[in-house]
């Protein structure tokens, strides 16, 4: 009899696949100006958070973007696409009006502003696609704090885990092909021995591999 797969273990939901409870810094954008008052590390994010002190006295947060510092006003980095130049990089873009940042979150990735018409804004997003955008969708001028985080290697796997298990990661993780037949259906000697596409309706302990694909095999060329 086979033992539970990954898959099925974390659905359960035990507390090892769960995400240590800590407190995350919601980010949003405010039509009221204000000044950094501080810059910290957000442990679920890749880049810092700049904590800005509204003139009405409330507290907010936002990405903090590369070459910002204590006593920054916020307006000078966050703009309405409306007022922002062609051929700058943006980030922590709004998909609708007053909807929050939501496109180019992460450290070092930015989009870039490549035009406007008809009330929309024209951005190449980091895959090269690109989207248009209404132009009073906020962001903010800039790439995110963080680009060079890559670059430091874990070099012990201990620092790796704590990173990965901090954003509910499962790390260190086996290849199926490298289990034993007990623990994954692609594990034994043999591989996967058999055919990698699998119903959809397949019960938890089957479902792995191509679920329900619209085709297999190689392309013709």
């Amino acid at each position: 009899m086979g033992k539970n797969i990954i898959s099925q273990a974390r659905g359960k939901g035990s507390s090892r696949y769960r995400v240590p409870p800590r407190k995350m810094y919601l980010t949003a954008y405010k039509n009221i100006p204000g000044a950094v008052v501080d810059i910290i590390r957000d442990v679920r994010r890749s880049s810092p958070i700049a904590v800005i002190r509204y003139d009405d006295g409330s507290r907010g947060y936002v990405i903090a973007p590369e070459g910002i510092s204590v006593g920054s006003r916020i307006s000078d980095y966050v703009s309405p696409l409306e007022a922002i130049s062609i051929g700058q990089t943006v980030f922590g873009i709004e998909l609708h009006p007053n909807s929050g940042p939501q496109l180019c979150m992460a450290s070092g990735s930015a989009g870039i502003l490549v035009g406007k018409e008809g009330g929309y804004a024209l951005i190449q997003l980091p895959s090269k696609k690109q989207k248009l955008i209404s132009l009073a969708c906020r962001a903010v001028k800039g790439i995110p704090a963080g680009e060079g985080r890559g670059e430091k290697p874990f070099v012990k796997a201990g620092k790796k885990w704590h990173a990965m298990h901090a954003r509910g990661r499962l790390y260190p993780r086996s290849k199926a092909v490298n289990m034993n037949a007990v623990d994954h259906p692609f594990g034994g000697k043999s591989g996967p021995g058999q055919s990698k596409s699998v119903s959809r309706h397949a019960p938890p302990g089957a479902k792995v591999g191509s679920i329900s694909p619209r085709r297999t095999g190689r392309r013709k060329k």
